[in-house]
C-alpha cells in the first residue's frame, strides 16, 4: 500500500525536457494544421484566425494541460511515487478534421460565408461540451465493465488511422527530412542513444530537418516546402491578441442546429470512449486518474474555449505511456500550455509554420502511434489479441471511406454518382466501408469487448455487448452516417441475432467450454498449425 512522502514532488525532471519538446511539438503540429485549414480550406480572414481564434485555443489549451499537471502533482502526493506523468492533453485531431470539413466547409459553400460556417463550428463544440460534461457521470461504469482488450484495441484503431498513416505517408513523400527525423527520434527514444549533451531527441529532429530544409532551398532544392517568401509574409501577423467572449456568434450558430446534432451526440460519444480509453492507458502505464473529472474537465474547458471563439474540441490525448518512457512527469503539461499561451497570443504561430518544415514534426506523431498500438497488446491478456486485432479493423474502413471521399471530392464527384455497383467491380466495396466505418470508435470498442467475453467464455457478458450494439446501431450511432432511428436496420437486427445466440450459450453450454477452455494457447491457434 503506498504512503504519502514528505517530500513535495519536482514539478520538473531532465526528462521533462524530452516529454516537453515531443509532446510540444505534437500540439505544435496540430495547431499548425488547423490553421493551415482555417486559412486554405475555410477561407477564413487572417484577423480572424490569429487575433480571436488562435488566442481562445491557446487560452483553452493552457488551462487543461495546467489542470492536468496539476492533477499529477496530486497524484504524486498521495502516492509518495516520483514517477508520474501528466496525462497529455489538446485538440481532438478526429474532431478538427470533423469539423472543418463536416460542419463549417459546408455550411460556409453553402451560405458564402466563411463566418456562418465558423459560427456553426463553435455551435458544434457548445453542445459537445455538455455531452462530455454529462457523460463523466456515465464513462466509470462503462470502463468498470468493458474489457481492457476492447478500450485500449479501439485507441490503436485510432492511432493507427488516424494518427500514424497521416504522418508516415507525409515522411516518404519528402524522405530526406521525414526519414532522417525518425531515426533521429527511434535512435534516442527506443535505442536509448543520447544527443550532444542531453539535448532532446525531438529538439534534434526539428533543428536537424530545418538544417535540411533550409540548407536544400540554399542549393535549389525544395525539401520541406520552405520559401524565403512564406517566411517574410509570415511576420505580418505579429502582435498581442487577447481572448474575447463570442457569445453571438455561438449562438448565430444555432440555426443549424439540426445539422449540427447528426454529428455532435455521435461524437460526444466518442470523446467519453477516447477519454476513456486514453485514461485506462495512463492507468496500464502505472498512473490511475479519475475518469470523471479527467471527462467534466474536458467539457469546461472546450466550453470556455467556445464561448471565446475557438471551434475545436479539447481532449485528453492518446500518449501519456509514451511520454511516460521517455522521462515526462509533472512540468512537461505545463510548460506547453505557457508554450502554448505565448504562440497564439503573439501571433508566433504563423512564422513557426513558415519557419519549420511540418515533416520533421510528422515522425513524432508515428512514434506515438506505434507505442499506442503496441500498448493494446503489452496491456491485455495474450489470448485477447485476436479481440484487438478486431477493433482495429473498423477504424481502417473508416479511413479508407474518409480517402475515397476526398478523393471523389476533389474529381468534383461522390461514389453514389460513380455507382456503388461500378465501385465493387472494381473491388472497392464503399458500402462495406460506410457500414464498418460509420461510428467506428463504438463499433471497434463493441466488437473486441463482444470478443473478449467470447475468448474468457463469459457467454452472457458478450451477449449484454451483443445487444447494446444492436441498441446503438439501431440509432445510428454505430455504422451509420447520422444518428436516427433504423438507419441500418438489418445490421440491428444481425446484432439482435447475436446477442440471442450468446446468452443461449450462456444458459446451455458454460459448464463443457469452460472445462476445454485452453489457457496458454490463442483460441484455434492448435487448428492453425
Amino acid at each position: 500500500m503506498s504512503t504519502a512522502t514528505s517530500q513535495q514532488p519536482k514539478i520538473w525532471v531532465p526528462g521533462d525536457w524530452n516529454a516537453f519538446f515531443g509532446f510540444g511539438t505534437n500540439i505544435l503540429v496540430n495547431l499548425l494544421t488547423l490553421t493551415a485549414l482555417m486559412r486554405y480550406v475555410l477561407k477564413l480572414p487572417d484577423d480572424l484566425i490569429f487575433g480571436r481564434i488562435l488566442p481562445a485555443t491557446g487560452l483553452m489549451l493552457f488551462l487543461s494541460t495546467i489542470y492536468y499537471a496539476y492533477l499529477a502533482y496530486k497524484l504524486a502526493i498521495r502516492t509518495g511515487r516520483s514517477d508520474v506523468c501528466a496525462l497529455p492533453s489538446g485538440i481532438s485531431v478526429p474532431h478538427m478534421f470533423v469539423v472543418v470539413f463536416v460542419i463549417m466547409m459546408p455550411i460556409a459553400g453553402a451560405t458564402g460565408d466563411p463566418i456562418k460556417g465558423w459560427e456553426a463550428g463553435l455551435t458544434w463544440v457548445f453542445v459537445q461540451s455538455f455531452v462530455l460534461m454529462i457523460g463523466g457521470f456515465v464513462a466509470p461504469f462503462i470502463k468498470k465493465i468493458t474489457p481492457r482488450a476492447a478500450l485500449l484495441g479501439a485507441l490503436a484503431g485510432v492511432s493507427i488511422a488516424f494518427i500514424s498513416l497521416r504522418p508516415a505517408l507525409d515522411m516518404y513523400m519528402d524522405p530526406v527530412i521525414g526519414i532522417v527525423c525518425f531515426a533521429i527520434l527511434l535512435s534516442s527514444w527506443f535505442g536509448g542513444v543520447r544527443y550532444f549533451k542531453g539535448i532532446p531527441a525531438g529538439l534534434v529532429a526539428i533543428a536537424v530537418g530545418s538544417l535540411i530544409a533550409w540548407g536544400g532551398l540554399a542549393f535549389g532544392f525544395h525539401f520541406g516546402g520552405m520559401s524565403l517568401e512564406k517566411l517574410g509574409g509570415s511576420f505580418a501577423s505579429f502582435g498581442f491578441s487577447f481572448p474575447v467572449p463570442e457569445f453571438g456568434h455561438v449562438f448565430g450558430g444555432f440555426e443549424y442546429l439540426g445539422v449540427i446534432l447528426v454529428t455532435a451526440i455521435p461524437f460526444g460519444i466518442y470523446d467519453l470512449v477516447e477519454a476513456m480509453d486514453n485514461v485506462e492507458s495512463a492507468e496500464a502505464g502505472g498512473d490511475h486518474y479519475p475518469t470523471t473529472r479527467v471527462l467534466t474537465a474536458d467539457g469546461v474547458v472546450s466550453l470556455i474555449g467556445c464561448c471565446l471563439g475557438n471551434p475545436f474540441i479539447n481532449a485528453v490525448y492518446i500518449g501519456h505511456p509514451g511520454w511516460k518512457a521517455i522521462g515526462g512527469r509533472i512540468g512537461y503539461s505545463a510548460a506547453t500550455g505557457v508554450m502554448v499561451l505565448i504562440l497564439s497570443w503573439f501571433g508566433i504561430l504563423a512564422v513557426m509554420m513558415a519557419l519549420i518544415p511540418v515533416v520533421a514534426i510528422s515522425p513524432i506523431l508515428l512514434y506515438i502511434g506505434m507505442l499506442i498500438g503496441a500498448q493494446a497488446f503489452q496491456e491485455t491478456p495474450k489470448n485477447h489479441a485476436p479481440a484487438v486485432i478486431l477493433a482495429l479493423i473498423p477504424q481502417v474502413a473508416g479511413w479508407g471511406k474518409l480517402m475515397i471521399d476526398n478523393a471523389l471530392g476533389a474529381a468534383g464527384t461522390n461514389a453514389a454518382t460513380v455507382g456503388l455497383d461500378k465501385l465493387a467491380g472494381m473491388g472497392v466495396l464503399y458500402h462495406g466501408l460506410e457500414l464498418l466505418g460509420g461510428g467506428a470508435i463504438l463499433g471497434s470498442l463493441i466488437l473486441a469487448a463482444i470478443a473478449a467475453c467470447i475468448i474468457d467464455r463469459t457467454f452472457a457478458k458478450a451477449g449484454g455487448f451483443a445487444l447494446a450494439g444492436a441498441v446503438l446501431t439501431f440509432f445510428g450511432f454505430m455504422h451509420s452516417e447520422a444518428i436516427g432511428i433504423a438507419k441500418t436496420p438489418l445490421v440491428a437486427l444481425s446484432y439482435l441475432g447475436v446477442a440471442a445466440l450468446l446468452f443461449g450459450c450462456a444458459k446451455f453450454s458454460v459448464a463443457k467450454v469452460t472445462a476445454t477452455r485452453p489457457q496458454e494457447t490463442l483460441p484455434g491457434a492448435e487448428a492453425a498449425l
